[in-house]
C-alpha cells in the first residue's frame, strides 16, 4: 500500500435511537481516521450531544450538526481540521430540510477534502438534492471523500449524479435494513487520485443492534505531499 493511509467510516446512526453501546463500541473498535454521520444530532442542545457522541466513540467533534441538518463529521486527533461549511438543499414545502457538510482536512502531510450529506426519501426530491450537492462537489479541488445515505442505489439518477467523476467499488453488498439487508443505498466515493484499499459492509450483530443502517468502512491511501 502506498500514499498516506486513512480509515473512513460512513454511518446513519438512525437519530440514535438504538444501542447507542453497541454503536460506540464499533466505532471504537473499528478506530478510524474519521467518521461520517447521517442523523446525528440536529435539533436541542445538538452541540452538547454530538460532542458525548464523539466523546463515547474516542473521537472529536470535525464539523457539521445542525447547520448540516444532522450530517456530522468526527474525526481522530491524527486529522487536523481546517476550513469547514455547510450547505442546505432548497426547501420543499412540507418536506424534511436536508443539506451537507464540508471539511478540509490534513493527515500525515496529505491533504483532502471530505463531504458528508443524507438525500431525501422521496424520489421526486432527491434528484435536485444529488444536483445541488454535485455543483458545490464539483467545484473542489485535490483529494475528495463523499459519503452519504443516497436513499436509492447505484442505478438510481441521484447515486450516478453523485458517484459521476469519482471512484467506488462495483459491490453491492445491501446495507438497509440493518436486520435483513436487501438494498445498497450508503455509498462511499473518491476523487480518482485516491487508492481505496480495503472497502467492507460491517455486518455484525453489533453493527445491527446500533442503527437500522449497516456502516460503511473505506481504507484509503491518500496522495503525500
Amino acid at each position: 500500500m502506498s500514499g498516506v493511509p486513512l480509515r473512513v467510516l460512513s454511518w446513519n446512526v438512525h437519530g440514535l435511537k438504538d444501542d447507542r453501546a453497541a454503536l460506540a463500541g464499533l466505532v471504537r473498535e473499528l478506530a478510524p481516521d474519521i467518521l461520517i454521520v447521517q442523523e446525528a444530532p440536529r435539533r436541542f442542545r445538538w452541540r452538547e450531544k454530538s460532542a458525548a457522541l464523539a466523546d463515547e466513540c474516542g473521537l472529536v467533534v470535525g464539523a457539521g450538526g445542525l447547520p448540516a441538518l444532522g450530517n456530522l463529521l468526527l474525526v481522530s486527533l491524527r486529522v487536523a481540521v481546517g476550513e469547514t461549511w455547510n450547505l442546505r438543499y432548497p426547501l420543499t414545502p412540507g418536506r424534511h430540510l436536508r443539506g451537507a457538510f464540508f471539511a478540509r482536512g490534513r493527515v500525515r502531510g496529505a491533504s483532502f477534502t471530505v463531504s458528508g450529506s443524507h438525500l431525501a426519501t422521496d424520489p421526486a426530491e432527491r434528484p435536485a438534492q444529488a444536483a445541488f450537492w454535485k455543483a458545490e462537489l464539483s467545484g473542489l479541488e485535490g483529494p475528495l471523500i463523499v459519503a452519504a445515505d443516497l436513499n436509492e442505489g447505484p442505478g438510481g439518477g441521484a447515486w450516478r449524479t453523485v458517484e459521476d467523476g469519482l471512484a467506488t467499488t462495483k459491490d453491492d453488498e445491501p446495507t438497509f435494513p440493518a436486520s435483513a439487508p436487501s438494498r445498497r443505498i450508503d455509498g462511499l466515493f473518491v476523487s480518482r487520485d485516491i487508492t481505496i484499499d480495503r472497502y467492507e459492509i460491517i455486518a455484525t450483530d453489533r453493527a445491527r443492534a446500533a442503527s437500522d443502517h449497516l456502516p460503511v468502512l473505506a481504507d484509503l491511501s491518500l496522495p503525500s505531499g
